[in-house]
């Protein structure tokens, strides 16, 4: 059976003299077992006719922000949310950089924008306006960004970009797909555990002790594991953030002690566990009943008791075949500290960043991160990058480490 069984799949058309393949491309993709959503824009439409592609898809072709039968609104949000990857093809060097920059002014570009899903862009254009330094730039930021460029004889976006712009023939395209998603199925049927976010110990109905953690990097992880078929348990501390993708399970927390009984609930059957959470490592002894006034005193002392290492406490009763794997934010000694926490509390790798580099830890969409596991010598290092592509270079490498041990 295709991996593309059942995916849902945005297929962008622009103003390309190659827009007539995507006839060809969209009978590949269904006859794989996809469905597609068509997503064309002005321009496009000069080169196929939407009455060919909707004949194809068995649905209308989008290319307004209202349809034009009826006036109702088509939410570029929701597409972005349907879909399971989203492909754009032929992609133009205006479109391209449009994306590069941000620019929205069509429903395309929107959708895009708006996407949740893995993005792949076959560019199609002049050779001229291929081999220009501008296109080439457009195409590298697409590229850092965690899009996947499809090119003529070269697939994925290399250290170098070569080609003739022409748009890759469909049926490479749809191999290309295919790939991708066959390995999103390496994680089917296992199940993973992920702590993310703050923990707040309250001091009284109204006040906490906590931290600037988001959850961010724990969500990642989760959407990450999810997207590759595993099983995802997600105890998600306090934050406004939330997963985008289906299939995990979300169990909100507040305390500590919450996190580690919701944890030990699952950790038993998990094949992976990431503790990525920024659990408080005190509480207050005593929580008020009611709010404490300040006219009352002019002093306030709190007694604060450890909680629980959720990472260790799990660790200690983690089995051979399991996988566990904590998470150090260090502001000194990281080295040191991250291969400590890693042997003290039973872990097989721990996750090291540091607020010594400028745009990774708390509060940040990027992060940059070194990743010590037992049997290496060196650690494993990232740039600095979005925490989206941070997940997935976890989970590689996790990927990789498990199937050198079996």
């Amino acid at each position: 059976m295709s991996s593309l069984q059942g995916k849902h799949i945005v297929l962008g058309i622009t103003g390309s003299i190659a827009a007539y393949k995507a006839a060809v491309l969209t009978r590949l993709l269904i006859k794989r077992g996809a469905e597609v959503q068509i997503v064309i824009t002005p321009a496009g439409k000069e080169f196929i006719t939407p009455i060919t592609l909707s004949a194809l898809t068995s649905k209308p072709v989008i290319s307004e922000f209202f349809s034009g039968r009826d006036g109702t609104w088509n939410s570029h949000v929701d597409i972005g949310l349907w879909a399971d990857a989203m492909l754009i093809a032929p992609a133009t060097a205006a479109t391209i950089g449009k994306m590069a920059h941000g620019i929205a002014d069509n429903m395309l570009l929107t959708t895009y924008l708006s996407m949740k899903a893995p993005v792949f862009v076959a560019p199609a254009m002049d050779l001229d306006m291929y081999k220009h330094a501008t296109t080439h730039d457009n195409l590298a930021l697409l590229a850092a960004r965690g899009n996947h460029i499809i090119e003529p004889g070269t697939g994925f976006l290399a250290s170098h970009l070569e080609g003739k712009g022409r748009m890759e023939e469909p049926e490479v395209i749809v191999e290309r797909l295919e790939a991708f998603f066959a390995k999103g199925q390496r994680h089917q049927g296992r199940r993973v555990l992920i702590t993310a976010g703050p923990t707040h110990e309250a001091i009284d109905p109204v006040r906490f002790v906590g931290n600037h953690s988001t959850g961010r990097m724990g969500i990642a992880l989760a959407e990450a594991y999810a997207q590759e078929g595993a099983e995802v348990r997600l105890v998600l501390g306090p934050t406004n953030l939330r997963p985008q993708v289906g299939g995990i399970e979300l169990v909100h927390v507040t305390s500590a002690i919450e996190m580690l009984a919701a944890s030990e609930q699952v950790a038993e059957q998990a094949d992976i566990a990431i503790f990525a959470a920024a659990v408080a490592d005190y509480r207050p002894a005593e929580t008020a009943t009611e709010k404490l006034k300040r006219e009352h005193q002019d002093d306030l002392q709190l007694k604060l008791v450890r909680n629980p290492d959720i990472a260790a406490t799990l660790g200690q009763t983690k089995r051979d075949e399991q996988y566990f794997v904590c998470f150090a934010l260090e502001t000194s000694s990281g080295e040191a500290e991250a291969q400590r926490k890693m042997i003290a509390k039973g872990m097989d790798a721990c996750v090291l960043n540091t607020l010594l580099d400028e745009g990774a830890g708390f509060g940040h969409t990027t992060n940059k991160v070194s990743i010590y596991a037992r049997g290496i010598s060196e650690p494993h290092q990232t740039t600095l990058m979005s925490k989206e592509d941070i997940a997935r270079e976890i989970v590689d490498f996790i990927y990789t480490q498990q199937s050198a041990q079996r």
